[in-house]
This record gives structure tokens, sequence and C-alpha cells, in this order.
């Protein structure tokens, strides 16, 4: 008699992702192997994941060891060169969140602006044209585990004045708030690989996913080569 074939398969890693917001850096890990959760203060509902609504840093603290890694972005309004003119006081939560993160013993990641570069160990810098993407949008990537970035092509390409759709002549989008068309929102998301994202804010405030997925794919390179279970 024929024996039935036992097919093997194997856990996808959990990461959880906090401070999702609508979930660009979450779909990046996604499609680079991770089942992902998201976490946010505010309502998400363009969050592609499952999703809990929650303070973050108490999230990572009660549940951060059920993940096998934390990706956090806390916000950046406080780092923000925007807030010279607002004068505005922001909550500073990179470090608390680090803080939580360690605390719990996980691989993480952490994102911001580089306006916070001193508030971050040794960040690594992404930007659109290292992945195609027709944006200028630098953000910094501190790591527990060793990252590099591709190389950064010279700013060349000219930029549309932000709220305008790109041109032949200058094809690269900016992609900051204001109030802008909905063609306009729909060309920042295609721009950004975030066709999902419905809103203006939520766009604007996204990561584009091809950085995650470019720090998702290196990590499970690396504990794969190194050994370790992901």
């Amino acid at each position: 008699m024929t024996q039935p074939t036992t097919i093997r398969t194997e856990r996808r890693p959990r990461l959880l992702d906090a401070y999702c917001c609508s979930g660009g850096m979450g779909k990046g890990f996604h499609d680079a192997g991770f089942d992902v959760l998201g976490v946010d203060i505010a309502p998400q509902t363009d969050y592609p994941f499952t999703f809990v609504q929650g303070d973050a840093i108490e999230y990572i603290r009660a549940h951060g060891h059920e993940f096998d890694v934390i990706h956090a972005s806390p916000p950046c309004q406080a780092w923000s060169p925007l807030n010279a003119y607002n004068h505005k006081t922001y909550p500073e939560l990179i470090a608390p969140t680090r803080r939580a993160i360690q605390a719990v013993g996980r691989p993480y990641v952490m994102e911001n602006v580089e306006a916070a570069r001193a508030e971050l160990i040794d960040p690594v810098m992404l930007c659109g044209p290292m992945f195609d993407l027709p944006l200028y949008r630098h953000r910094l990537f501190e790591t527990s585990f060793p990252l590099t970035a591709p190389a950064h092509r010279g700013h060349v390409e000219l930029c549309t004045r932000n709220g305008y759709l790109p041109t032949p002549a200058k094809p690269f989008m900016t992609i900051t708030g204001g109030r802008h068309s909905k063609a306009w929102q729909r060309a920042a998301a295609e721009a950004m690989g975030t066709p999902w994202i419905t809103s203006i804010r939520g766009v604007c405030e996204a990561i584009p996913p091809a950085y995650s997925h470019h720090i998702g794919t290196h990590y499970l390179s690396t504990v794969t080569r190194l050994g370790v279970a992901a």
C-alpha cells in the first residue's frame, strides 16, 4: 500500500508592526516572508493585515515576546523641520520604544526621518531611487542586526511641486501633506507602491514597502546564513 506523503510546512516568522499607520512597512515585510500584525493608537481602516488598536509601547511590553521581529516607526513630528515653524510639543518616543523592545529581547527595526538621526543608533538611510521608485524619500533605519543599503543614485530627476501630478519633464513626485486632489492621492499611492491606501494623510505618512522588503529579506538571509531560527 502506498503510504501518504507527509508535507512539511514551516511557520512564517511573526513580525510586530508598531505605530503601523496604513501598513507601508508591514506590506514590505509581509511580501518578504513574515506574518504581520499591526498596532497603532488610531484606527487604521486601510491596514491590510491583522490590526490591534492600542498604545504601541504598552503592546510591545505585553506581547513583544510573542513575535520573532519587531518593527517600530515612532511618530516623527517632534523632529520634523516643519515643527520649527509650528512650535508644538510632541512626544519623543524613539528612546522609550527602544527600551521597550530591548526589554523583551527581540531583533528589531526602528524607522524615522533624517532629522532624528541623533536619536538613532548607527542608522542606515534608504531612498526611493535605490528601488526604482519615482520619489526622493530619505528614511533612517536602526536595526539590531547588520543592514546594508543599495547604491544611492544621485538626485538628478526633477520633482513636481507638492500637490502636482508628475510630467515627462518632472517625473518624480513630492509626497507630503496638503489639500490634494483624489487624482494626486492615487498617483502618490502608485508611486509609493501602496495602492491600497485611500487617504491623503495615509499615503503621505507611509513608507514605501520596497524599503521594508529589502530589510526583511536581508534579515531572513542573515539568520538563515547564521543558522539562527527566524
